[in-house]
C-alpha cells in the first residue's frame, strides 16, 4: 500500500499542529494504520524553532492521554512536494502555505483541518496561545473531532472500512 503522508500546520507550531498529529498518531496506531500513514506538523513562522510544544499544549494532552513527542520546524516548500495532505489549521496560514509555490497541483495537497469537522465544516481551529485551558481543551476537542473523520476519509480512500 501507498504510504499517506499527512502534515499538520499552524503559525507557531507549538499548540494546535503539534496536538493535532499526536491525536492523529494516537488514533492511526490504535487503527494498525500506522504502517501506512505517516505524520509530522511545523509552522508557517519561524518564531520557536528547535522548542518543545507550549506547555499548556503538553499538558492539556496528557489530560486527555495524548503524548506529544515534538520539536519545532518551519515549513518549506520541500514540504508542499513530500505530503500528500496538509492541514491547515486557519485561513491566514492556509494562504501563507500556498505562497510557498505557483504549482496549483502542490495547492491541491492543502486543505482546512475543519473540512472534517462533523460540527463546523470549513471552519477555523482557534488559536488558544492567548487564551486559558478553556480554549487549549475546545483546540482538543475540535481536533479529536476532526482527525475522527479525517481517519474515516482516509480508510475510505485508501483503504476501506476505519475502526475509530
Amino acid at each position: 500500500m501507498k504510504k499517506v503522508r499527512v502534515l499538520f500546520v499552524c503559525l507557531g507550531n507549538i499548540c494546535r499542529s503539534p496536538l493535532g498529529a499526536a491525536i492523529f498518531k494516537n488514533k492511526i496506531k490504535k487503527n494498525g494504520m500506522d504502517s501506512w500513514v505517516e505524520v509530522d506538523s511545523c509552522g508557517t513562522s519561524d518564531y520557536h524553532i528547535g522548542d518543545n510544544a507550549d506547555p499548556r499544549t503538553l499538558s492539556n494532552a496528557s489530560r486527555n492521554g495524548i503524548a506529544i513527542e515534538h520539536c519545532v520546524r518551519q515549513l518549506t516548500k520541500t514540504d508542499l512536494e513530500k505530503f500528500d495532505f496538509i492541514l491547515a489549521m486557519d485561513k491566514s496560514n492556509y494562504r501563507n502555505i500556498l505562497k510557498l509555490t505557483a504549482d496549483k497541483t502542490l495547492h491541491d495537497k492543502v486543505r482546512m483541518m475543519r473540512e472534517f469537522d462533523p460540527i463546523s465544516k470549513g471552519g477555523e481551529v482557534p488559536d488558544p496561545y492567548h487564551g486559558d485551558e478553556k480554549g487549549f481543551q475546545e483546540v482538543f476537542e475540535i481536533l479529536d473531532r476532526s482527525t475522527t473523520n479525517f481517519i474515516l476519509f482516509l480508510q475510505k480512500e485508501y483503504a476501506g472500512n476505519a475502526k475509530v
